[in-house]
């Protein structure tokens, strides 16, 4: 038996970084650079709502 309650509402997971040598300056659209760029934005967006619904939480 798991003495732990499950997390229902888990913090979000900051998406990993491009490593330098991910990006080839081959004006690829998309770039790797820019895809992070898209989730950075939408993980600033989910753990703001995040935040809000657990407030104190960090």
């Amino acid at each position: 038996m798991n003495a732990t309650p499950p997390d229902h509402d888990p913090r979000p997971v900051e998406p990993e970084k491009p490593l330098p040598g991910d990006c080839c300056d081959g004006g690829c659209s998309p770039c790797v650079l820019d895809a992070y760029a898209e989730a950075m934005d939408d993980y600033r967006e989910r753990l703001a709502r995040w935040r809000a619904r657990n407030p104190g939480a960090d």
